[in-house]
């Protein structure tokens, strides 16, 4: 033999131990390739509200929050994000990461606040994606029990006999009270003066002592108060059943009051679909609780009952009914 044939291993012995050398990575990877992403949900969570503290939003969230604690055994946190109608804490969602762990409930505004706004910082049907509706609530149109107007059609008669002389209440510019108000004007071929207040408590004031001759209010803040006013229509499809003599618009011959206000949660469109489906699934469960339905009742609203593909289907059309009325009522935010 020769010195090259006996001085080391052969190619094939070389080989050989190479593989063996490399075997116990080979063996490990496929292991570190295959371990699952942790389940979800496997940290704390938070529910944004883009509004203050203690309104009907922030006691849907901390509802809701309470219960996935419960059934999840994570901490959630309600974090109350208020400024800009919504939008400071709209936007913050909507550039959130991605992972299901940063949760909006948002409100009919939400849809509307494009055709106030078209400058936003995110856009509602790109970046966030809708899960479920909460809650829902009609409006009614109130109006003191001293006026002289039994049914809409008498209020019509007397607003259009004073040319000018009457008003209608809302809780501030491009708030839903006022685009109703604004779209009875454009179909009852009124001139019914916008006036804006700063919330519910001075509107409702005024508008019993007579100071106002009308206002839309919803349903959740008008509940307690409707023994001091005269209900004349209420917007959605159906009447609602703490008035249930009191027709809808559309029965009286109008068109696109049928949507009704509504709290509805949202995460960042980049959510994977199994997550997403997950935590939806979860907040359905919760609001068909007796106790959870109880609370949202008491509140003067109607659960959620909706699917997530009949509640994206609700924000893809509401938005375009508020967008028409805001363009032809000429409604602008400055």
């Amino acid at each position: 033999m020769s010195a090259a044939t006996t001085s080391g291993p052969s190619l094939g012995s070389l080989k050989r131990r190479a593989v063996a050398a490399a075997l116990p990575w080979l063996l490990v990877a496929p292991v570190w390739a295959q371990t699952p992403a942790e389940p979800y949900p496997s940290q704390p969570l938070r529910i944004v509200v883009p509004y203050p503290p203690g309104g009907a939003t922030d006691t849907l969230a901390r509802t809701l929050a309470g219960k996935l604690q419960e059934s999840w055994g994570q901490t959630v946190i309600v974090d109350n994000r208020p400024g800009a109608s919504g939008t400071l804490g709209n936007d913050f969602v909507a550039k959130s990461a991605p992972d299901g762990y940063t949760v909006l409930l948002a409100i009919t505004a939400i849809v509307q606040l494009p055709a106030l706004n078209p400058k936003l910082p995110y856009d509602v049907m790109k970046d966030l994606q809708p899960l479920a509706q909460v809650a829902s609530t009609n409006s009614v149109l109130l109006v003191p029990p001293t006026t002289p107007a039994g049914s809409l059609k008498e209020f019509i008669a007397l607003a259009k006999a004073n040319p000018g002389k009457h008003n209608f209440g809302s809780y501030g510019v491009g708030t839903s009270s006022h685009i109703q108000g604004s779209l009875l004007n454009l179909q009852a071929g009124l001139d019914l003066v916008h006036v804006p207040y700063k919330g519910a408590a001075p509107l409702l004031q005024e508008l019993k002592g007579g100071q106002l001759f009308s206002a839309f209010i919803d349903m959740a803040t008008a509940s307690p108060h409707l023994g001091g006013f005269r209900a004349l229509a209420v917007t959605g499809a159906q009447r609602n059943r703490n008035l249930p003599n009191v027709p809808t618009f559309a029965e009286l011959g109008f068109h696109s009051f049928e949507p009704v206000g509504w709290f509805g949660l949202f995460m960042p469109a980049a959510v994977p679909g199994p997550i997403a489906r997950k935590f939806a699934a979860e907040a359905q469960r919760i609001l068909r609780l007796p106790d959870v339905v109880a609370r949202i009742e008491g509140l003067g609203m109607t659960p959620g009952r909706l699917s997530t593909e009949e509640f994206a289907g609700v924000v893809l059309n509401d938005a375009k009914v508020y967008a028409k009325i805001i363009k032809d009522a000429n409604i602008r935010l400055d």
